[in-house]
């Protein structure tokens, strides 16, 4: 027949078990804790950098109007050189252009500190936000730089300067990096699973309430037709002025 426990190694055996048990709640507790602060930080650096990427299609955004107002009194003064004098002041918003930057500061922490890449922990992710920037770069690169260039030699000059300006290359030129942004962007939403109501929350929470859906314009080749037009109108505009010299 089996001895019964005495009492006092019952009372060790609860004694141990409770204090098993409080050892894996509290172990268990908090790496749901830690676990739970790390998806919230994952979530908070996602939506951090979507931001700067809506910031930046917003600008180009405000470019392509600036371009697409300018190109259409581009094609009047075409057909009438008689408008100079009133087209010539209504290019503002293009002079505008020359004055934007880019805010590189979520960039510059993405790219600089490797914890950014251990706390996001998705390489595609990764790999589709350095894209973006690379694709901002190159934007700053071929169209901002000779852009600004071309616009601070002056467009308050005779009419000649205005025609030579080639704002339909501009404009076609900043819709397909646009287009490019905008996708890359979409992208990013779907794989890190990003709702529009969350990044508009986002954003409203940044004095910013901006809606940005996936209706990228027209097409790349309708854009293309559209530039080509234009640009005879331009050439046989300037021929015949060349010619009446």
């Amino acid at each position: 027949m089996k001895e019964k426990p005495s009492s006092g190694t019952k009372q060790f055996l609860l004694t141990l078990l409770a204090t098993t048990f409080s050892i894996i709640l509290t172990f268990g507790t908090s790496a749901i804790i830690d676990r739970r602060h790390k998806e919230a930080a994952k979530k908070e650096m996602v939506m951090m950098i979507i931001y700067d990427f809506d910031k930046t299609i917003e600008q180009l955004e405000d470019v392509r109007s600036a371009f697409q107002k300018a190109k259409r009194n581009q094609q009047e003064l075409a057909f009438h050189p008689e408008y100079f004098d009133s087209l010539r002041f209504q290019f503002t918003d293009a002079f505008k252009v020359i004055q934007m930057e880019f805010s590189e500061t979520t960039e510059n922490i993405f790219s600089s500190n490797i914890e950014t890449f251990n706390t996001l922990g998705n390489v595609n992710f990764i790999h589709e936000v350095s894209s973006f920037y690379s694709m901002r770069h190159k934007y700053e690169e071929n169209l901002l730089v000779g852009y600004k260039k071309e616009m601070e030699s002056g467009l308050m000059e005779p009419i000649g300067k205005f025609l030579e300006f080639d704002f339909p290359n501009y404009y076609f030129t900043n819709q397909l990096y646009l287009n490019a942004l905008k996708s890359t962007r979409d992208l990013c939403m779907k794989m890190m699973k990003v709702s529009e109501d969350e990044m508009k929350e986002f954003s409203n929470q940044r004095v910013v309430n901006e809606d940005h859906g996936e209706d990228y314009g027209i097409s790349n080749e309708q854009l293309m037709k559209e530039m080509f037009e234009e640009e005879e109108i331009l050439k046989q505009a300037r021929e015949k002025l060349t010619q009446n010299q």
